[in-house]
């Protein structure tokens, strides 16, 4: 009997989460799923901690190093559940998830992408809670009216908080390969499903995000990432300012974090593409600076939130 749930583990050297991660699934009241584990060439532990968890829900799958993006795909075309659910290996799920996600695709199966309220964790001390433009704070399931409106300060759809029917994944395609290292494959697809069907969200959190593990993206890695174009949502943009203005909000953040590390070509090439209506005049300002004090800038910034001030270039 297919399982109701496939749930797809990324695994790329997280010995010390995979654990976690993979306890917050057992502990779900939802039971009916199969666990896909793609340990995409770990140099650590990884997979010596995936293989101390013995239940016939749980499949390791292990391959040379090749993206986040492969090592999803291949979870996917290996998936058997009608309902795909995504977890990295250094977040966790409350054990009311799988629930939350199941009553909501039973509630709006016409639904083509499926998403929970989440929270970023970065100590006990300091949680930070989203909050969606148009989606009321508390007790709300349904529908949501404008994905890309309610989506610019924090992302509706995050990837360890959602489920895609499989069926639509058929239809849609997978993560886009070309895209790496996590800069954008995720949102080209969420794009991808909202533009085609309606996306359902329930604004009870159950999915942590960790922001403290030991190898999330960092900046210095910019120039080794291949990011997301945007460009094949041209047509799209043009009717829909909606996505226009959300794609314009991640051209901005990737600018200047190509200017960051020096690479002005591209800087401009995402600069160059967006309407300067949908520029913050911080942003403007920012686009304007040399790259040491932006660099500065970027230092103060980061120093902050360690002490948990806030601060956006782009609202």
């Amino acid at each position: 009997m297919e399982p109701y749930f496939s749930i797809i583990i990324p695994l790329y050297n997280k010995e010390k989460a995979i654990e976690k991660t993979l306890k917050s699934v057992f502990h779900q009241s939802f039971t009916d799923y199969e666990i896909l584990v793609i340990n995409d060439g770990s140099t650590d532990k990884s997979e010596e901690k995936v293989k101390r968890f013995s239940d016939e829900r749980l499949r390791l799958i292990s391959t040379e190093n090749r993206g986040v993006s492969q090592a999803r795909n291949l979870g996917i075309n290996e998936s058997k559940g009608k309902l795909v659910a995504f977890l990295d290996a250094d977040d966790y799920w409350f054990p009311n998830h799988l629930q939350i996600l199941s009553q909501l695709y039973q509630n709006f199966p016409e639904a083509g992408l499926l998403a929970t309220n989440y929270q970023f964790y970065y100590s006990d001390k300091k949680i930070i809670q989203p909050v969606f433009d148009d989606i009321p704070t508390e007790n709300w399931r349904g529908i949501v009216t404008d994905f890309f409106h309610s989506s610019m300060k924090y992302r509706i759809a995050w990837t360890s908080a959602v489920a895609v029917p499989k069926k639509v994944l058929d239809v849609v395609g997978n993560f886009d390969e070309n895209i790496t290292l996590g800069a954008g494959e995720d949102t080209d697809l969420w794009i991808r499903i909202a533009l085609k069907h309606p996306v359902a969200f329930d604004n009870e959190v159950s999915a942590n995000y960790q922001m403290e593990t030991e190898n999330r993206i960092s900046l210095s890695k910019t120039l080794e990432r291949r990011f997301s174009k945007l460009d094949k949502f041209l047509n799209d943009e043009q009717s829909n300012s909606s996505l226009k203005k959300y794609l314009d909000l991640y051209r901005a953040e990737f600018a200047l974090k190509h200017k960051l590390v020096g690479d002005i070509k591209s800087f401009h090439f995402y600069k160059n593409a967006i309407s300067k209506e949908n520029l913050h005049w911080k942003t403007k300002l920012l686009f304007q600076l040399p790259i040491p004090i932006l660099q500065f800038i970027y230092v103060m910034k980061k120093k902050l939130e360690f002490f948990n001030i806030q601060t956006s270039a782009y609202h």
